[in-house]
């Protein structure tokens, strides 16, 4: 995977000198990439990709063959539960009244959607106010809200993170960091996917509902 291969290269006065160099195969690429220095733009990069990819195929088992509405109801599942963690990693740094999370909340969105909070994400989706916004994302992007909220909850523990302002910042930051991989990867920016056709509440209700009908055909 690390061949070794030569090349001339220019000294001056139309001089040429042969220096060492490596040819890497994509695994070796992707070793690199793993095992880098994160403080390096492309490293940091890569490692994310890495991560979302891992993330996703930890979420279910044969993820790809579902179908969108299932995707949406598994991510949706798990981003409930991470919620509440991360609600739980907030508290213990300094977050403490529902109008602070509230806040808290915000920044995370505002860093992965360029700045548009929460209430403008809404109106986007021309919800109604009783409506959740989660409810009413794809698969794909309930996936990099989900990749928000599990790292933004895993930073503010690993590094002990203190202060509410220090809190908001770092969820603005992880989202931020999100919505950068996305551009990288050329992906389409969250704010810009399609809405689904029908909520995840809507779905639940109609896998309820044929839930029912098979048990009183037993």
């Amino acid at each position: 995977h690390f061949a070794n291969v030569g090349k001339m290269v220019a000294i001056g006065s139309g001089a040429e000198r042969k220096v060492d160099d490596l040819m890497l195969s994509r695994y070796a690429c992707y070793l690199i990439v793993q095992n880098g220095d994160p403080r390096k733009e492309v490293i940091a990069v890569g490692q994310t990709y890495f991560a979302v990819k891992t993330r996703q195929q930890e979420l279910i088992e044969n993820y790809d063959i579902l179908s969108e509405e299932q995707k949406r109801l598994a991510i949706r599942a798990e981003m409930v539960e991470h919620n509440k963690s991360l609600a739980e990693a907030a508290k213990q740094a300094g977050v403490e009244t529902p109008q602070e999370y509230a806040v808290f909340q915000n920044k995370g969105y505002q860093g992965l959607y360029g700045g548009l909070g929460m209430r403008d994400i809404h109106a986007r989706k021309g919800l109604k106010p009783n409506e959740k916004i989660l409810d009413h994302m794809g698969s794909t992007e309930l996936a990099a809200n989900l990749f928000r909220a599990t790292q933004t909850d895993e930073k503010l523990r690993r590094e002990n993170i203190q202060g509410k302002d220090a809190a908001n910042e770092t969820h603005y930051q992880v989202g931020r960091k999100v919505r950068q991989t996305i551009a990288e990867l050329g992906g389409t920016m969250p704010e810009d996917l399609p809405a689904p056709e029908k909520s995840i509440k809507q779905i639940q209700r109609e896998q309820k509902k044929l839930a029912k009908g098979k048990d009183g055909q037993r």
